[in-house]
Protein backbone atom coordinates (compact mmCIF):
# COMPACT_ATOMS: atom_id res chain seq x y z
CA UNK A 1 0.00 0.00 0.00
CA UNK A 2 1.14 3.33 -0.70
CA UNK A 3 1.32 5.87 2.02
CA UNK A 4 1.70 9.61 2.52
CA UNK A 5 4.37 11.54 4.39
CA UNK A 6 4.37 14.96 5.95
CA UNK A 7 7.73 16.42 6.39
CA UNK A 8 7.09 19.27 9.09
CA UNK A 9 10.09 21.38 10.66
CA UNK A 10 9.18 24.22 12.89
CA UNK A 11 11.04 27.26 15.27
CA UNK A 12 10.88 26.64 17.58
CA UNK A 13 10.74 22.57 17.43
CA UNK A 14 8.81 22.37 20.67
CA UNK A 15 6.03 22.16 21.55
CA UNK A 16 4.78 22.81 18.27
CA UNK A 17 6.08 19.31 17.02
CA UNK A 18 3.73 17.45 19.71
CA UNK A 19 0.63 19.38 19.03
CA UNK A 20 1.01 19.34 15.11
CA UNK A 21 1.60 15.35 15.71
CA UNK A 22 -1.47 14.87 18.20
CA UNK A 23 -3.43 17.40 15.40
CA UNK A 24 -2.56 15.18 13.18
CA UNK A 25 -3.42 11.77 14.83
CA UNK A 26 -6.88 13.05 15.09
CA UNK A 27 -6.66 13.46 11.70
CA UNK A 28 -6.18 9.79 11.24
CA UNK A 29 -2.05 9.93 10.94
CA UNK A 30 -0.99 6.52 11.63
CA UNK A 31 2.51 6.76 12.47
CA UNK A 32 5.54 9.70 13.47
CA UNK A 33 8.75 9.72 13.48
CA UNK A 34 10.22 12.71 15.35
CA UNK A 35 13.85 14.38 13.80
CA UNK A 36 15.62 17.21 15.73
CA UNK A 37 14.10 19.80 13.15
CA UNK A 38 10.54 18.68 13.64
CA UNK A 39 8.67 15.16 12.48
CA UNK A 40 7.46 13.17 9.62
CA UNK A 41 3.77 12.03 10.07
CA UNK A 42 2.38 8.95 7.95
CA UNK A 43 -1.15 8.06 6.35
CA UNK A 44 -2.19 5.45 3.96
CA UNK A 45 -3.00 7.72 0.42
CA UNK A 46 -6.10 5.84 0.34
CA UNK A 47 -7.33 7.76 3.58
CA UNK A 48 -5.39 11.06 3.04
CA UNK A 49 -7.28 14.09 2.68
CA UNK A 50 -5.38 17.53 1.59
CA UNK A 51 -7.24 20.05 2.81
CA UNK A 52 -7.76 19.40 6.23
CA UNK A 53 -4.68 19.38 6.15
CA UNK A 54 -3.37 22.40 4.64
CA UNK A 55 -6.39 23.76 6.87
CA UNK A 56 -4.54 22.50 10.12
CA UNK A 57 -0.82 24.22 8.88
CA UNK A 58 -2.56 27.52 7.89
CA UNK A 59 -4.27 28.06 11.14
CA UNK A 60 -1.13 26.96 13.04
CA UNK A 61 1.12 29.43 10.52
CA UNK A 62 -1.31 32.60 12.34
CA UNK A 63 -0.67 31.40 15.91
CA UNK A 64 1.56 29.09 16.42
CA UNK A 65 5.72 28.97 16.16
CA UNK A 66 8.03 31.71 14.47
CA UNK A 67 8.80 29.23 11.52
CA UNK A 68 6.38 26.45 9.94
CA UNK A 69 6.56 24.46 6.87
CA UNK A 70 5.70 21.39 5.46
CA UNK A 71 6.10 18.95 2.48
CA UNK A 72 4.16 16.27 1.42
CA UNK A 73 5.61 13.25 -0.61
CA UNK A 74 3.71 9.97 -1.75
CA UNK A 75 5.65 6.67 -0.29
CA UNK A 76 5.27 3.42 -2.64
CA UNK A 77 5.29 0.16 -1.12
CA UNK A 78 7.62 -0.11 1.68
CA UNK A 79 9.19 -2.32 4.74
CA UNK A 80 7.77 -0.15 7.68
CA UNK A 81 9.30 -3.04 9.59
CA UNK A 82 12.45 -1.96 8.55
CA UNK A 83 11.70 1.78 9.09
CA UNK A 84 10.43 1.46 12.72
CA UNK A 85 13.38 -1.05 13.50
CA UNK A 86 16.14 1.50 12.36
CA UNK A 87 14.97 3.99 14.68
CA UNK A 88 13.19 2.01 17.78
CA UNK A 89 15.00 1.86 21.02
CA UNK A 90 13.87 0.11 24.48
CA UNK A 91 12.04 2.25 26.16
CA UNK A 92 12.65 1.69 30.54
CA UNK A 93 10.34 3.14 33.23
CA UNK A 94 11.41 3.67 36.95
CA UNK A 95 13.20 0.24 36.60
CA UNK A 96 10.03 -1.20 36.49
CA UNK A 97 8.85 -1.79 33.36
CA UNK A 98 10.70 -2.24 30.04
CA UNK A 99 9.06 -1.85 26.41
CA UNK A 100 11.12 -3.35 23.81
CA UNK A 101 10.72 -5.27 20.61
CA UNK A 102 11.76 -8.72 19.64
CA UNK A 103 14.77 -7.94 18.53
CA UNK A 104 15.84 -6.21 21.89
CA UNK A 105 17.84 -8.26 24.64
CA UNK A 106 16.37 -9.16 27.72
CA UNK A 107 16.86 -7.28 30.45
CA UNK A 108 17.31 -8.64 34.11
CA UNK A 109 15.87 -7.23 37.14
CA UNK A 110 12.83 -5.51 35.90
CA UNK A 111 9.38 -6.30 36.62
CA UNK A 112 7.38 -5.84 33.90
CA UNK A 113 9.18 -7.09 30.22
CA UNK A 114 6.73 -5.98 27.51
CA UNK A 115 7.42 -7.43 23.93
CA UNK A 116 5.91 -4.66 21.16
CA UNK A 117 5.79 -4.92 17.53
CA UNK A 118 4.54 -1.20 16.83
CA UNK A 119 4.20 -1.17 13.19
CA UNK A 120 1.66 1.28 12.47
CA UNK A 121 0.08 1.87 15.66
CA UNK A 122 0.93 4.19 18.08
CA UNK A 123 1.82 3.40 21.49
CA UNK A 124 5.64 2.42 21.66
CA UNK A 125 6.73 3.71 25.02
CA UNK A 126 8.65 6.96 23.70
CA UNK A 127 5.77 9.58 23.80
CA UNK A 128 5.35 11.38 26.83
CA UNK A 129 1.83 10.27 27.33
CA UNK A 130 2.45 6.41 27.45
CA UNK A 131 5.20 6.92 29.85
CA UNK A 132 2.58 9.12 32.49
CA UNK A 133 0.12 6.47 32.12
CA UNK A 134 2.80 3.54 32.70
CA UNK A 135 3.73 5.95 35.98
CA UNK A 136 0.48 5.85 37.07
CA UNK A 137 -0.53 2.24 36.45
CA UNK A 138 2.88 1.32 38.11
CA UNK A 139 1.43 2.96 41.58
CA UNK A 140 -2.41 1.22 41.51
CA UNK A 141 -3.06 -1.87 42.62
CA UNK A 142 -4.70 -4.15 39.91
CA UNK A 143 -5.27 -8.06 41.16
CA UNK A 144 -8.75 -9.54 39.88
CA UNK A 145 -9.76 -5.50 38.99
CA UNK A 146 -11.41 -5.35 35.56
CA UNK A 147 -9.93 -2.95 33.07
CA UNK A 148 -11.02 -1.55 30.16
CA UNK A 149 -8.29 0.83 27.78
CA UNK A 150 -9.86 3.04 25.21
CA UNK A 151 -7.71 4.03 22.09
CA UNK A 152 -5.48 1.20 22.85
CA UNK A 153 -2.84 1.65 20.06
CA UNK A 154 0.05 -1.07 20.76
CA UNK A 155 -2.21 -2.50 23.71
CA UNK A 156 1.05 -1.47 25.76
CA UNK A 157 -1.19 -0.02 28.91
CA UNK A 158 -3.73 -3.65 28.92
CA UNK A 159 -0.95 -5.45 28.48
CA UNK A 160 0.32 -4.07 31.60
CA UNK A 161 -2.63 -4.25 33.18
CA UNK A 162 -3.11 -7.77 32.50
CA UNK A 163 0.47 -8.14 33.89
CA UNK A 164 -0.20 -6.43 37.40
CA UNK A 165 -3.16 -9.09 37.89
CA UNK A 166 -6.18 -7.15 36.00
CA UNK A 167 -8.35 -9.97 34.86
CA UNK A 168 -10.54 -9.26 32.78
CA UNK A 169 -8.96 -6.90 30.08
CA UNK A 170 -10.85 -4.90 27.39
CA UNK A 171 -9.02 -2.99 24.81
CA UNK A 172 -10.93 -0.86 22.10
CA UNK A 173 -9.54 1.10 19.20
CA UNK A 174 -11.18 2.25 16.43
CA UNK A 175 -8.47 1.89 14.00
CA UNK A 176 -7.93 -1.46 12.22
CA UNK A 177 -4.49 -1.47 12.30
CA UNK A 178 -4.29 -0.89 16.22
CA UNK A 179 -6.69 -3.65 16.71
CA UNK A 180 -4.94 -6.09 14.83
CA UNK A 181 -1.72 -5.05 16.15
CA UNK A 182 -3.29 -5.23 19.91
CA UNK A 183 -4.20 -8.83 19.18
CA UNK A 184 -0.40 -9.91 17.82
CA UNK A 185 1.03 -8.28 21.36
CA UNK A 186 -1.35 -9.77 23.06
CA UNK A 187 -0.15 -13.20 21.80
CA UNK A 188 3.56 -12.36 21.61
CA UNK A 189 3.36 -11.29 25.76
CA UNK A 190 1.35 -14.33 26.48
CA UNK A 191 -1.87 -12.44 27.37
CA UNK A 192 -5.04 -14.94 27.22
CA UNK A 193 -7.53 -12.40 29.29
CA UNK A 194 -7.70 -9.88 26.91
CA UNK A 195 -10.53 -9.08 24.81
CA UNK A 196 -9.39 -7.02 21.64
CA UNK A 197 -12.56 -4.62 20.39
CA UNK A 198 -12.58 -2.62 16.80
CA UNK A 199 -14.60 0.70 17.38
CA UNK A 200 -15.08 3.53 19.63
CA UNK A 201 -17.13 3.83 22.91
CA UNK A 202 -20.36 3.03 20.87
CA UNK A 203 -19.46 -0.29 21.93
CA UNK A 204 -19.80 0.39 25.51
CA UNK A 205 -23.09 -0.89 27.28
CA UNK A 206 -23.91 -2.68 30.24
CA UNK A 207 -20.49 -3.57 31.21
CA UNK A 208 -18.51 -1.86 33.82
CA UNK A 209 -15.17 -2.03 35.04
CA UNK A 210 -12.75 -0.96 38.15
CA UNK A 211 -10.11 0.91 36.06
CA UNK A 212 -10.55 2.78 32.65
CA UNK A 213 -7.60 3.97 30.89
CA UNK A 214 -7.67 6.04 28.13
CA UNK A 215 -4.87 8.10 26.39
CA UNK A 216 -6.21 9.58 23.66
CA UNK A 217 -6.94 12.65 21.90
CA UNK A 218 -8.64 16.03 23.83
CA UNK A 219 -11.54 16.05 21.72
CA UNK A 220 -12.29 12.78 22.26
CA UNK A 221 -11.96 12.50 25.74
CA UNK A 222 -14.05 15.75 26.22
CA UNK A 223 -16.74 14.01 24.27
CA UNK A 224 -16.53 10.12 25.57
CA UNK A 225 -15.76 10.84 29.63
CA UNK A 226 -19.17 10.71 30.09
CA UNK A 227 -19.29 6.96 28.84
CA UNK A 228 -16.45 6.30 30.95
CA UNK A 229 -18.43 7.54 33.87
CA UNK A 230 -21.05 5.38 33.31
CA UNK A 231 -19.16 2.27 33.08
CA UNK A 232 -16.84 2.50 35.79
CA UNK A 233 -17.69 0.92 39.08
CA UNK A 234 -18.08 2.67 42.32
CA UNK A 235 -14.79 3.29 43.71
CA UNK A 236 -12.95 2.83 40.48
CA UNK A 237 -10.27 4.45 38.76
CA UNK A 238 -10.38 6.79 35.67
CA UNK A 239 -6.71 7.90 34.22
CA UNK A 240 -6.81 9.74 31.19
CA UNK A 241 -3.66 11.00 28.92
CA UNK A 242 -2.97 12.40 25.28
CA UNK A 243 -3.68 16.25 26.08
CA UNK A 244 -1.42 18.69 26.61
CA UNK A 245 -0.97 20.75 29.82
CA UNK A 246 -2.61 23.91 28.62
CA UNK A 247 -6.27 21.64 28.38
CA UNK A 248 -5.64 20.28 31.59
CA UNK A 249 -8.05 22.70 33.25
CA UNK A 250 -11.35 21.75 30.23
CA UNK A 251 -10.35 18.33 30.88
CA UNK A 252 -10.48 18.51 34.79
CA UNK A 253 -13.56 20.82 34.88
CA UNK A 254 -15.30 18.10 32.71
CA UNK A 255 -14.33 15.01 34.67
CA UNK A 256 -14.99 16.84 38.28
CA UNK A 257 -18.66 17.88 36.51
CA UNK A 258 -19.58 14.57 36.42
CA UNK A 259 -19.14 14.02 39.89
CA UNK A 260 -15.56 12.10 39.61
CA UNK A 261 -13.04 12.76 42.18
CA UNK A 262 -9.50 14.10 41.81
CA UNK A 263 -6.85 11.37 42.73
CA UNK A 264 -4.10 12.67 41.21
CA UNK A 265 -1.86 14.21 38.35
CA UNK A 266 1.38 13.96 36.50
CA UNK A 267 3.12 15.73 34.08
CA UNK A 268 6.17 14.84 31.28
CA UNK A 269 7.36 17.68 28.82
CA UNK A 270 4.56 19.45 27.53
CA UNK A 271 2.10 16.88 28.56
CA UNK A 272 0.13 15.88 31.38
CA UNK A 273 -2.24 12.86 33.07
CA UNK A 274 -4.78 13.16 35.17
CA UNK A 275 -6.64 9.94 37.63
CA UNK A 276 -9.41 10.16 39.07
CA UNK A 277 -11.89 8.09 41.71
CA UNK A 278 -15.51 7.50 40.83
CA UNK A 279 -17.63 8.12 44.64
Amino acid sequence: MDYIEIHCQSEPVEPWSDILIAELAGLGFESFSEEKDGFRAYIGACSYRSRPVADLFERFRKKGPEKLSFEVNRLGGKNWNAVWESNFEPVRIEDKCMIRAPFHETVPGVQHDILIEPKMSFGTGHHGTTVLMIKFMLEMDFAGRSVLDMGCGTGVLAILASQRGADPVTAIDNYLYAYENTMENARRNGIENMEVLHGDSSLLGKQTYDVVIANITRNVLLEDLPVYHDVLNPGGFLVMSGFMTFDKDVIFAKATGLGLKDAGEKSEGDWTALKFQKP
